[in-house]
């Protein structure tokens, strides 16, 4: 799955609404948020790291592998018109991408993004 910028979330208001109105899962690494929106044409992502998480090049590292894992495994999402949010934790940047992407995962489990039972 490609993640062109017009899939990028950029309104205030957008966030505002994902965190009051959607769902939210906390793992070790990340905290998935989503909100299903019927009007939305395609999946709109936003990838959260603050300055807890690490220096800037730990911050950027962060965003490319939460995109690399979205491109990898966005075709298995059960719905894509949805806002999806995945905010970095503190320690993140120490993980290494198999773990990232294993907490990624389960949390997108977790909120139904993803079936449980998939075939390969």
């Amino acid at each position: 799955m490609r993640l062109p910028r017009t899939h990028s979330m950029t309104h205030r208001k957008d966030f505002l609404r994902v965190r009051t109105t959607g769902q939210a899962k906390a793992g070790r690494f990340v905290v998935l948020s989503t909100l299903a929106d019927p009007a939305l044409e395609h999946l709109m992502v936003a990838f959260i790291t603050t300055r807890k998480t690490g220096k800037a090049h730990d911050r950027n590292l962060l965003r490319r592998r939460f995109r690399a894992i979205l491109q990898r495994h966005g075709e298995r999402l059960a719905d894509g018109q949805r806002f999806l949010v995945t905010i970095a934790r503190p320690g993140a940047a120490k993980a290494d991408f198999a773990e990232l992407e294993s907490d990624w995962l389960r949390q997108a489990r977790r909120l139904g993004l993803i079936p449980r039972t998939t075939p390969e």
